[in-house]
């Protein structure tokens, strides 16, 4: 690696992007940051310009975290987060001199359908609708049309992170606090706060729920691959546009709390109806659907490609995320 190797990186302060700036510092980069509190902030589209401007690898996380409440507040700002951003990345891009070779842009696993039926891949699997597909899709829209030419573009659509973040704390503390069994989904008071949104929101507009007893798919990745699978997509010229990040091997609710709940060592783990949850999460200051829906993703492409997951077994990640 070149001393003179530049890497980008927005959106820093998340596990997942210092774990990934720690990746980037051992490889040899220099990384530039940018953030709200970084030394070049998204006010300053001439700095942003600047650090993109001789890079080789820009990496865009930046976004409000979706663990929260969906007020209308929350809800705007998600999207407006995530849109804002990699718009200012796509204007500093189209002006570099030299452009980056590859941008990563963060995107979610949660853009395809509730699915209990058959596994999501990026070839043949379908979207689905309201809130958080919406932001995803108007995310990725955003990534994708404006005309980049000599940048090569990856959105990484992500699984549930395991690591030191807020979906596996949120699951660590409802096993904790004894709802260690299967979160089980069940008629609930209608509400608006998965409506779509955007210039052309999906959906009925009304929360729906699914007869799943505790068997919604999860599919999850280890952190370790996270960083590994951008190391392995940044090496091969040949892959870009949507890219499944998530274990080969995903699992279901009642298998994800059984085997979290034997190692916080909990001896109860009731099971939890929604008529539990919700109340359970309002105090969480996070949403049931977090944990309520099906989500079933295959990493295709990275597969086909070769890449070695270092942690495709649950149990495995789940043992060292809680020995970290």
């Amino acid at each position: 690696m070149s001393d003179a190797a530049v890497a980008v990186v927005a959106g820093a302060s998340g596990f997942v992007g210092r774990a990934l700036i720690r990746s980037l510092v051992d490889e040899g980069y220099a990384v530039r940051r940018i953030g709200r509190r970084e030394a070049v902030t998204w006010h300053d589209p001439a700095a942003v310009a600047r650090a993109v401007d001789g890079a080789s690898v820009l990496v865009n996380l930046a976004g409000k975290s979706v663990n929260c409440r969906y007020t209308d507040a929350n809800r705007d700002e998600i999207l407006r987060s995530r849109i804002e951003t990699t718009r200012a990345l796509a204007e500093a891009v189209r002006s570099a001199a030299s452009p980056p070779a590859v941008w990563f842009n963060a995107s979610t696993a949660t853009i395809y359908r509730h699915a209990m039926d058959r596994p999501n891949t990026e070839a043949d699997g379908r979207l689905g609708a309201g809130f958080s597909v919406d932001v995803a899709r108007n995310w990725e829209r955003e990534f994708f049309e404006p005309d980049v030419p000599g940048t090569r573009r990856v959105a990484l659509r992500m699984a549930i992170v395991l690591g030191d973040g807020p979906a596996t704390n949120t699951l660590v503390k409802l096993a904790r606090l004894g709802l260690g069994g299967p979160q089980i989904d069940s008629p609930w008071f209608p509400h608006r706060r998965y409506r779509g949104i955007g210039p052309s929101p999906t959906g009925s507009g009304r929360s729906e729920w699914h007869r799943t007893r505790g068997h919604q798919k999860f599919s999850w990745i280890h952190l370790d691959d996270v960083i590994g699978a951008i190391r392995f997509l940044r090496d091969r010229d040949d892959l870009s546009g949507p890219v499944n990040l998530a274990s080969p091997t995903p699992s279901d609710n009642a298998e994800l709390m059984r085997t979290l709940r034997e190692t916080v060592g909990a001896r109860v783990g009731l099971p939890a109806w929604r008529w539990m949850l919700e109340p359970a999460m309002w105090a969480l200051r996070t949403e049931p659907e977090l944990i309520l829906k099906s989500r079933w993703v295959l990493p295709e492409t990275l597969t086909a490609a070769g890449f070695a997951f270092r942690y495709p077994d649950l149990r495995a990640a789940i043992e060292d995320v809680a020995a970290r």
